[in-house]
């Protein structure tokens, strides 16, 4: 993966785009793991945190901070963690080998059909985490951020339209990352990875009864540009 990164040459950011696209209007088409697609959305992260601190701070060093937060922490951080995750647990409790879950051929998924090795690389997790992120950072860093003057206020609407912004977020981030997994043909009973949206659903449902998540959710995300 660390030799992909820096091949500036290999790196197409119009598939980037496209895939960018994709991944919210149609999530089941085929792509291609490419760095272009992280260094794309790095960028995106830096521009939003531009419009996150210039709304919420009046000094030059907390935009700076919360740029590097924003980028470095909230996307490349949180990213590396779940991929991390992900390459222990997916690969030890879905993967070749296991007692009482048979396998078996599937044939779509977020990369499209993986080769033979029935290994799950790092690198594949990264790629799958990265592109599961882009929808949080419509949502959550783009939509939320535009809807802040309705979300933040204390009205019944405000908190359904914002706690279904979290909701939608973290659903296409479960479902982008079901894909991904679900296109490694060794992997066992990936709709196991689905099971998060219950719990989402849930949890949504149980916060329309008084919890306005934009309200609680929004200082942390701006923590260290104050």
């Amino acid at each position: 993966m660390s030799s992909r990164l820096f091949k500036f040459a290999q790196m197409d950011f119009e598939m980037a785009i496209w895939e960018m696209t994709s991944l919210l209007m149609a999530p089941k088409k085929v792509f291609r793991p490419d760095p272009s697609f992280t260094y794309l959305l790095s960028f995106f992260m830096f521009l939003t945190s531009l419009a996150w601190g210039l709304a919420s701070s009046t000094s030059f060093a907390s935009i700076v901070r919360l740029t590097l937060s924003f980028v470095f922490i909230h996307f490349l951080a949180l990213s590396l963690l779940v991929s991390t995750a992900a390459f222990f647990l997916v690969g030890r409790l879905l993967g070749p080998g296991i007692a009482g879950l048979p396998g078996r051929r599937r044939q779509q998924g977020l990369f499209g059909q993986v080769g033979g090795a029935e290994q799950l690389e790092f690198g594949y997790c990264f790629d799958v985490a990265i592109r599961a992120f882009f929808p949080v950072w419509v949502f959550l860093y783009v939509v939320q951020f535009i809807l802040l003057p309705l979300v933040s206020r204390d009205y019944w609407i405000s908190l359904f339209v914002g706690n279904s912004l979290y909701l939608v977020a973290f659903g296409y981030y479960t479902i982008i990352s079901f894909l991904g997994y679900n296109a490694l043909p060794f992997l066992h009973h990936t709709e196991l990875l689905l099971s998060p949206l219950f719990v989402f659903g849930i949890l949504w449902f149980a916060s329309l009864f008084g919890f306005n998540l934009p309200k609680h959710v929004t200082p942390l995300l701006l923590t260290g540009a104050r």
